[in-house]
């Protein structure tokens, strides 16, 4: 019997004892790149159904699993078959389900929540210089909240869109839901009894990126029930990408769970698994093996002179023409056949013509992880109902346009309709609106963002989210001009808002490259976009100077530069250094190749990076190319 079928039976056996209703375990998996996770998840969800499929259709019970995105949640779903006893969505959706009966708790946490909020904003208005344009949007802030906590008595129930913008007066963002989770499971009993009465057994998959607050309130209410409730966890600690997973998840798992292990890879083939077992090495030694018929595969490391007059397109071009000669595959030579990954959003940001709307948002430390799932605020208002606007316009799809406006507009609210003595001319406003809205693309004209929704914000035509209230307001004061500071100028501002009104002065090809970005269908990606997937022929791009980042170094991790005093600091107290942060990086996007892999590496440090890799074994000399 070959391993994998050996490592499959004695993971189902385990996973069966532990999904034991009269005497339930937990467990933490470990299944790294390519060892088929998302198959263990579907076959821990049949060795449950098989046993108790029956008892829990004629029960409330359901087995909730929990997974990243809403297209593995589709996945899963039609891979059970729809099974109505396996309740399956994302952690915005099942924490929203927790706690939206409970509504007097939500309105209390918020009240706190606003309180201190408008406090410190408070002590900031009053330590500030007064006038100033930080000031003025201190202001329209704290009137915001003052009226959302004026307006939490009249809210009778609190609404939430997991999968969109949330701008009305009861609206939660997806923080708060988060938050609010966390704090409910962690402090209300009857919440946690509520929880595992109808939920027995949670699995989680991608755990490690997990909002670190939630998951440590699964432990807890593990914890405090290990004979009522299973926590199935699924994971990959080397695959953690997000800022608010939990560090060391694997290593706050309790000693009493079991924990298997998947270590077949079936993607890559024997040299990049070889590659993927040195790159971890150092960080927890973890292995993988490969399939008994994995095919040989081939590695090449170019080495770039990191001139100032580089031409990155040619050679890069160069190194799959390369590519094709060594691999004896030619699709090397078809831009569509390889997938390029960066390592850095704003190298992939460049390369794709989105860079000026996505950099001053990403230096913002809290903006990061809603840009890069798309559910930042303010990103929705624009991805899901002027896009959408615009592209109708473009295929000429009348009902389209008037589908959009039917949704998002509150002139032709029913509420509002029904309140007007003249409902039709609202109609006709509504229509009037979106004519003039539109026709700032006529004649292939590319308008500026802050135009649009000034636009829009004059027309009433969509209600605008709360964070460009300030950016509005400042610009109707300036007469419709805007002065434009970037995001990490002067200590007396508001960066977050700063940097919403640089994104702001953008065309609207900017925000379109980006959606396109985020939903996977740009030939650029990095390890957010492209973890789950796989790529026969992959390009992955290092660039220090390009990248421009102090989170990653990829130099550090190559041997080009030594580790930092703070690197040492935070090595030595057990913390994330930008060298552990880059390894996870680049073991993610070297795991997507199915066939053969190119790292393109710019520096000014060849030599010294060749002799690194040499020495690390990382390389074979043949497998090095300077160019």
């Amino acid at each position: 019997m070959s391993e994998t079928a050996t490592q499959g039976d004695k993971l189902r056996k385990t996973i069966a004892a532990c999904l034991d209703l009269e005497n339930p375990k937990s467990f933490f998996l470990f299944a790294g790149a390519g060892t088929g996770k998302t198959r263990a998840v579907v076959e821990a969800l049949d060795i449950f159904r098989n046993r108790y499929g029956s008892q829990f259709r004629q029960s409330s019970q359901k087995v909730a699993v929990i997974t990243y995105t809403n297209a593995a949640c589709d996945e899963i779903r039609r891979r059970v078959d729809f099974d109505p006893i396996f309740a399956v969505s994302t952690i915005h959706s099942f924490a929203w389900e927790q706690i939206r009966p409970h509504h007097k708790n939500i309105s209390d946490w918020l009240r706190r929540n606003l309180c201190s909020e408008i406090a410190e904003l408070r002590n900031k208005q009053a330590s500030g210089r007064p006038g100033t344009k930080a000031a003025l949007e201190r202001e329209v802030r704290l009137e915001s909240k003052q009226k959302r906590l004026e307006h939490l008595d009249g809210i009778r129930q609190f609404t939430y869109n997991p999968n969109g913008e949330n701008v009305g007066k009861n609206s939660l963002n997806h923080t708060e839901v988060i938050a609010i989770s966390a704090v409910f499971l962690t402090d209300k009993p009857l919440m946690r009894q509520i929880l595992f009465r109808k939920y027995p057994i949670l699995l989680i998959d991608e755990s490690q990126d997990t909002q670190k607050d939630l998951i440590d309130a699964f432990f807890r209410l593990q914890m405090h029930h290990p004979d009522k409730f299973s926590l199935c966890l699924f994971g990959d600690t080397m695959q953690r990408i997000y800022a608010d997973g939990k560090v060391g998840l694997e290593q706050a798992v309790p000693a009493g769970w079991e924990k298997p292990v998947l270590n077949v890879n079936h993607r890559s083939p024997k040299r990049i698994i070889t590659l993927l077992n040195q790159i971890r090495s150092e960080a927890d030694g973890a292995r993988q093996e490969p399939r008994q018929d994995a095919q040989e595969g081939v590695v090449r490391l170019f080495l770039i002179d990191d001139v100032d007059d580089v031409d990155k397109p040619t050679i890069e071009t160069k190194a799959a023409r390369i590519m094709a000669e060594v691999s004896s595959d030619n699709e090397w030579l078809s831009q569509q056949a390889v997938k390029v990954l960066t390592l850095e959003h704003h190298m992939a940001a460049r390369r794709g013509g989105f860079d000026r709307f996505f950099e001053p948002l990403y230096r913002i430390d809290n903006f990061r992880t809603g840009l890069l799932d798309g559910l930042l605020n303010g990103i929705p208002f624009f991805a899901q109902q002027v896009l959408p606007l615009v592209h109708a316009m473009r295929s000429n799809d009348r009902f389209a346009i008037a589908r959009v406006v039917k949704d998002h507009s509150p002139i032709i609210f029913p509420e509002r309709l029904s309140k007007s003595t003249t409902p039709l001319k609202e109609i006709r406003k509504a229509a009037k609106s979106v004519e003039s809205l539109l026709s700032i693309w006529y004649d292939g004209a590319d308008p500026i963002l802050l135009d649009i929704l000034k636009l829009i914000y004059d027309q009433d035509l969509f209600k605008i989210p709360d964070v460009f209230t300030p950016i509005v307001s400042d610009t109707a004061q300036q007469g419709g001009k805007i002065e434009l500071v970037h995001a990490d100028a002067g200590n007396d501002r508001n960066p977050a808002i700063d940097a919403w009104r640089e994104a702001l002065s953008v065309p609207f090809s900017q925000f379109e490259a980006y959606a396109e970005y985020i939903s996977e269908r740009s030939p650029f990606g990095t390890h957010q976009g492209t973890k789950g997937l796989q790529f026969p022929r992959v390009m992955v791009i290092l660039d220090d100077n390009e990248a421009r980042g102090f989170m990653f170094s990829y130099e550090k991790l190559l041997g080009a530069k030594s580790p930092t005093k703070t690197d040492e600091t935070n090595r030595l107290a057990g913390k994330d250094t930008s060298i552990d942060r880059t390894r996870r990086l680049f073991y993610v996007t070297c795991s997507r190749a199915q066939r053969s892999l190119a790292v393109i590496v710019y520096t000014k440090e060849a030599d010294k990076i060749a002799s690194h890799m040499s020495s690390l074994g990382w390389f074979k000399d043949q497998e090095l190319v300077q160019m």
